[in-house]
């Protein structure tokens, strides 16, 4: 059977991730679009289009009939389903072979068995996979949840049975938090997969989220294509995945890959799929789940095995035979994924909305020693929609070492120009610095444990630091040389050699900056003297120096005169400024922020589903006020302090922009 035009049955990064492909191997391409999605890059990179409807989902990417519709109308004769959405739907599945649709996935029988986590606990044990202690039965109510969850011994993973992606998943270590876990669980399952069913197991302390990949044909051929090392997670969303992990030896990953290909078989699984553990610090691992689809973390596992999986994907729904076997697939070098989502670090990772006013992602590139790779579905000028998913790209690198990896992704991530909304670039780029990741003794925990009050940037030290003050004062030079060429008529006779102070917050840095020419320059502080280039032109957002034999790309604005420099998780003002002007600066008082405790505002845009207090209410610290939704989450937000509601500003069912009043307390 030859497949000859494929609908994605999806939006974003992913649709074009599988149009890219389809259209490598010479097949006609078919998006699908809601009216939030009508200029998406997806819709203008396919051969044809269709829309579906209105802008949420459930009124548009989750509906079957409208799927179907759309691929009778444009004649595709296959369907990919991307991840998320309808892709571990078995009823979709059914309705694409009811209408001679083929489905560029697994079968019904592995949807359905996989895709309820209690029942793919029972068949892993039965297949001869490690599992975790749990309770695989219905939960009732959150009492019953709580009697459970002290018989299994706390802390306890509560989770949605139809769920993935981190929604609908709570972590609880006493009874109260088993209460709200499961009422939260259970809201957010139903609000996002139309499933409310909630289970509980054991959650293994220090663990690591180690993922297998494998590929299985019609044809009774399994195999696994090494693991993911996913541990690097908030609120059990994937951050920064890697490829090998740094953590398995052979013997583990060619265990963990054998029981992964046991299972596949005992489903009769057909396509590429992943097989999610839990591993301990002893190497001991435990199977999670099983997802029935592409994963958003699967270009690491392409580029340390050369292997295109969607293309693997395609010609399996085709009937073919995998042109692969096991002793096929090797470790070569090192991949990292850095996933860039919509959302502000320093405002506890929220969601963040609007327009990419500049969406200058770094430029892709394949060479001997590193590979740069970016997959995305957004352009600039494009909106990010509180209807959909955050993320905006997928920045991948490679290189021989994972030192080689992580340090072609340091470079990309500061050349990652995006503005108009807030993004989480700068955590990627301190969490890829971080001594603990640097070692690869990592758990899930670890961006809770590292960074237990939020984001709050990186701090300039050494010769980070020193890099900064070179960048602004040779920005500061450039534009003194530029004003003093600006006029022929009435040239301004700069000094050769000139001394600047550079100020970034209450610290000061004093030297002399001597112009070589318009893009070379000698700084010298104190007894070191360094050769400095800069490559920057005024319009340009970025600023390509190097001092001596170090090199750093960094983002600059101008600010009220002054400069802001970002690069590896710093953000910072730099002001240049004469001897006497610094003098006079550090005279000036510090501004201080309006008090803002007697207000709940919005931290996020997004909807509000529940108010939990009334006006006239005498609330206590830590007791939650209200839920807000965004990109699909639900968002309890608690009093910082002891307080009484003089007023709520806020309804149900309301939108709200980023700090709209929700109440007001006395």
């Amino acid at each position: 059977m030859k497949i000859k035009k494929i609908l994605v049955a999806n939006r974003g990064e992913i649709a074009c991730r599988v149009f890219k492909t389809a259209k490598e191997m010479g097949i006609a391409t078919v998006a699908v679009y809601s009216d939030a999605d009508k200029d998406a890059l997806h819709v203008s990179m396919a051969d044809e289009a269709v829309y579906i409807g209105p802008p949420p989902a459930s009124e548009s990417y989750l509906l079957i009939d409208k799927i179907v519709q759309a691929c009778k109308d444009t004649g595709a004769d296959a369907v990919h389903p991307g991840y998320g959405f309808l892709s571990e739907r078995a009823e979709f599945c059914q309705a694409l072979a009811k209408a001679g649709i083929t489905f560029i996935g697994p079968g019904v029988k592995a949807i359905e068995a996989m895709g309820d986590k209690i029942t793919s606990k029972k068949i892993a044990a039965d297949a001869g996979v490690s599992t975790v202690p749990g309770h695989m039965g219905l939960i009732d109510d959150a009492e019953h949840a709580v009697k459970i969850a002290s018989e299994i011994g706390y802390p306890v993973m509560i989770k949605a049975s139809a769920g993935g992606g981190g929604k609908g998943m709570r972590i609880a270590w006493n009874d109260a938090e088993a209460r709200e876990g499961f009422d939260r669980s259970k809201s957010e399952a139903a609000s996002s997969f139309g499933d409310d069913r909630i289970f509980i197991e054991k959650f293994v302390e220090e663990p690591r989220h180690i993922e297998i990949q494998v590929l299985a044909d019609a044809h009774g051929n399994v195999i696994y294509l090494n693991e993911r090392e996913c541990s690097i997670q908030r609120r059990n969303q994937k951050v920064i995945e890697e490829a090998p992990s740094p953590f398995l030896d052979a013997k583990t990953r060619k265990k963990m890959g054998e029981q992964s290909c046991a299972l596949a078989k005992a489903v009769d699984y057909q396509s590429a799929g992943t097989v999610e553990f839990i591993v301990d610090k002893d190497r001991n691992f435990y199977f999670l789940e099983m997802n029935t689809r592409l994963q958003v973390e699967h270009p690491v596992t392409e580029l340390i095995t050369g292997v295109d999986l969607v293309e693997q994907m395609i010609t399996i729904a085709a009937g073919e035979k995998l042109n692969l076997k096991q002793k096929d697939i090797g470790i070569h070098g090192w991949a990292m994924e850095s996933r860039v989502y919509a959302e502000d670090p320093y405002r506890n990772f929220l969601p963040s909305i609007g327009r990419l006013t500049r969406y200058r992602p770094p430029a892709e590139h394949s060479k001997k020693k590193s590979v740069i790779r970016n997959d995305t579905g957004v352009y600039e000028g494009g909106e990010i929609s509180m209807y959909y998913d955050p993320m905006i790209a997928k920045l991948c690198s490679w290189g021989k070492t994972r030192d080689d990896a992580i340090a072609v992704m340091e470079d990309a991530l500061d050349q990652f120009e995006l503005e108009g909304i807030g993004h989480n670039i700068p955590f990627c780029s301190a969490v890829l610095a971080h001594p603990r990741f640097r070692s690869g003794k990592i758990t899930t925990g670890f961006i809770a444990e590292e960074y237990p009050d939020g984001f709050q940037g990186v701090t300039a030290t050494g010769a980070l630091l020193d890099q900064f003050i070179a960048c602004a004062l040779m920005l500061d030079r450039m534009k003194f040389d530029r004003i003093a060429k600006r006029d022929n008529q009435f040239p301004i006779q700069m000094a050769e050699t000139m001394t600047r102070v550079v100020r970034i917050g209450r610290d000061e840095y004093s030297a002399e900056v001597t112009t070589k020419d318009d893009h070379n320059f000698k700084i010298k502080r104190g007894k070191k003297s360094e050769e400095c280039q800069i490559d920057y032109a005024p319009h340009e957002g970025l600023a390509r120096i190097k001092c001596d034999k170090a090199s750093l790309n960094v983002k600059v604005d101008r600010v009220g005169g002054h400069f802001r420099l970002r690069a590896r998780g710093v953000d910072v003002v730099a002001m240049v400024l004469s001897e006497r002007v610094a003098e006079l600066a550090a005279l000036m008082p510090e501004k201080l922020p309006p008090d803002l405790s007697k207000f709940l505002l919005c931290p996020m845009p997004g909807l509000v589903v529940k108010l939990m207090v009334a006006e006239g209410d005498e609330v206590q610290e830590g007791q939650s006020l209200a839920i807000v939704e965004a990109m699909k989450m639900e968002n309890v937000l608690k009093a910082e302090k002891a307080a009484k509601v003089v007023s709520i500003k806020a309804a149900e069912g309301e939108s709200l922009a980023v700090d709209d009043v929700i109440m007001e307390f006395e």
